[in-house]
């Protein structure tokens, strides 16, 4: 039978099941002894970098506001630098004012020139009702005197011809 190599071949392929088997077993087990590895090193990891983040954070917080100081003081250290900053401060002052005035004086002029358009158009409004008022009043003057005329010319007409 060895010669025809059936034997060898089952013989074969039962052993490679077996240690396929034992190698899948101890790879799973391997598997999961990293995973669990990882997954401590990942907490522990974490829980580093958060310690870490509180400490970075109030120090960069510190060296922060001790650079910013360090840059309002640094000017005034100096009589020369001192009288250069206030300059430059009452210079930046002067300029907002004149901002503030330019702003200021065209708002009063763009009032004043809605005042003295809206007063102009209420004095056309109230010349144009007067002169519709007046005309009115002149045609129904007209209309009514007319009226009273022939009224007074009918009972003349009627006290005449009854006298």
């Amino acid at each position: 039978m060895a010669a025809n190599g059936t034997t060898t071949n089952t013989t074969q392929r039962k052993s490679a099941q077996r240690t396929t088997k034992t190698t899948t077993s101890r790879t799973d087990a391997q598997r999961i002894r990293e995973g669990l590895n990882k997954v401590r090193d990942g907490s522990v990891s974490y829980a580093r970098q958060t310690a870490e983040r509180s400490v970075d954070v109030p120090v960069g917080v510190v060296l922060t506001v001790a650079d910013r100081v360090n840059e309002v003081v640094e000017p005034f250290t100096k009589r020369e630098t001192a009288e250069r900053e206030l300059k430059s401060f009452r210079t930046q002052v002067e300029r907002e004012l004149n901002k503030l005035e330019r702003r200021g004086a065209t708002s009063r002029r763009k009032a004043r020139t809605r005042a003295r358009q809206t007063r102009n158009r209420v004095r056309r409004q109230v010349k144009q009702r007067r002169r519709r008022f007046e005309t009115t009043v002149k045609q129904n003057r007209a209309q009514v005197e007319k009226g009273l005329k022939q009224a007074q010319t009918t009972v003349q007409e009627r006290v005449s011809t009854l006298v």
